[in-house]
């Protein structure tokens, strides 16, 4: 059966999932994202100097200084968070231009300039407006800058270019070689803009939120996050990084974050519980599948092989890494741990979620980086049942992992007892056949 089910993920699945891994719009999505990550880092601890004001009070001197500074304290948000999606804009044409052999400042010119004019808009008072440059915008960025690319790609086919004499700089000559290109994306961008206006009264990026936001909050709910853990086990086992699901998620879980940390800063209920770092310190805690269990059986193996895999592994699993067990045991592969990593990496790692959506567990509202079991998740959320949930994940690993480990323990030492015979066979036989 175990053959019928590889064969079939072979056949279907790992070609859809290997395509869309290197189609060149998701991985700029993706490397996008990765970009993101000090940008999210640092924005989420803006909201720290406010919990510390909390929680040593507001009258102390340290807390009254916190609160007359929140306004400086809240900068960097605004300028990295709050800017987020024209930041993913320019990532976007930067590796979609790199990879079409493009003029890559030209790109995130062109990018930039795109995504402005899609979202741009005024204050009652003259100023300028950040709504949709954030994370808001966020799937706007994306398109804008995708737009604008494959134009800029197209007007080069098509030699919609100004064409300057051989000795004219090159930086000069591609300069004006944009010119008829320009003329071209920002027309598309305007009639874009008009259209939107003319026809809903807003702006691009609300009516694409309109369109997207069945498929936005769906991600929010703990059985669909129930369904793509399942999905991002299923494709490692069969030796395909979850990675190639981030291009959808990474948005939605980022948009979410921010939406967190505005709630938070305005001292209202946070709305979501899917962000990276809740499902970095819970989904994938110790790795993706939660393996800890089976590091920490290898380790106490009597196989000197096994016990030196655990011994390779169990740092890195400290950190939120799994590759050394996943191919060192192996996992990846493997049909005797297939129910373990798959099914038990699922319930493990997706039951927070549901105490979250009970309100039993605190909401993440930071994206941390790899500091190491347990302090993640703490920081992830500030909530000290986080450390109690962290530990009841690692002690159901153990449990889970113990009769899979034993039955693989037991096939291997049956197996290398064979090997050991025959060689001991095939070794007595030359012994009998020389002439001492």
């Amino acid at each position: 059966m175990f053959k019928a089910f590889e064969a079939f993920m072979n056949k279907y699945l790992t070609p859809i999932a290997r395509k869309m891994d290197k189609q060149p719009h998701l991985n700029a999505i993706k490397k996008s994202m990765v970009a993101m990550t000090p940008i999210l880092i640092i924005g989420s601890l803006c909201l720290i100097p406010e919990a510390i004001a909390n929680m040593i009070g507001v009258e102390t001197g340290i807390g009254k200084f916190i609160v007359n500074n929140m306004d400086n304290f809240y900068l960097p948000f605004y300028l990295t968070i709050g800017m987020m999606g024209l930041y993913v804009c320019l990532c976007i044409t930067y590796f979609l231009g790199e990879h079409y052999k493009l003029y890559v400042p030209g790109c995130m010119v062109l990018g930039a300039v795109g995504f402005l004019l899609l979202t741009f808009t005024f204050t009652e008072d003259g100023g300028m407006s950040i709504k949709y440059l954030g994370t808001k915008g966020l799937f706007m960025a994306m398109i804008s800058g995708i737009i604008a690319v494959q134009l800029y790609h197209w007007c080069k086919k098509k030699n919609f270019t100004i064409r300057m004499p051989e000795n004219v700089p090159d930086f000069v000559s591609r300069s004006f070689e944009l010119i008829p290109t320009t003329v071209i994306i920002v027309g598309v961008f305007a009639a874009i803009r008009f259209t939107s206006l003319a026809i809903f009264d807003v702006l691009p990026p609300e009516v694409l939120t309109r369109f997207l936001a069945p498929l936005v909050g769906s991600l929010d709910n703990p059985f669909v996050f129930v369904f793509i853990t399942f999905l991002s086990c299923l494709l490692f086992f069969f030796g395909i990084h979850p990675s190639v699901l981030s291009p959808i998620t990474a948005p939605i879980a980022a948009q979410f974050l921010a939406e967190n940390i505005e709630a938070m800063a305005s001292g209202q209920a946070l709305p979501h519980f899917y962000t990276g770092g809740m499902t970095s310190a819970f989904a994938n805690f110790t790795g993706t599948g939660v393996t800890f269990g089976l590091v920490f059986w290898f380790l106490l193996s009597k196989n000197k092989a096994y016990k030196r895999v655990g011994q390779v592994s169990i740092i890195p699993a400290l950190f939120g890494i799994n590759e050394p067990i996943l191919f060192g045991a192996p996992i990846v592969l493997n049909p005797t741990f297939f129910l373990p990593y798959v099914i038990g990496g699922t319930i493990l790692g997706t039951f927070p979620a549901f105490l979250m959506w009970a309100g039993i567990l605190a909401k993440p509202f930071f994206n941390p980086p790899y500091v190491g079991v347990f302090l993640e998740g703490f920081l992830v959320n500030g909530d000290w049942v986080t450390i109690v949930v962290n530990a009841l994940q690692m002690i159901g690993s153990v449990l889970i992992w113990y009769p899979f480990f034993k039955l693989y323990e037991k096939q291997e030492t049956v197996r290398d007892s064979v090997e050991e015979s025959k060689i001991s066979e095939e070794d007595q036989a030359l012994l009998d056949d020389l002439d001492f």
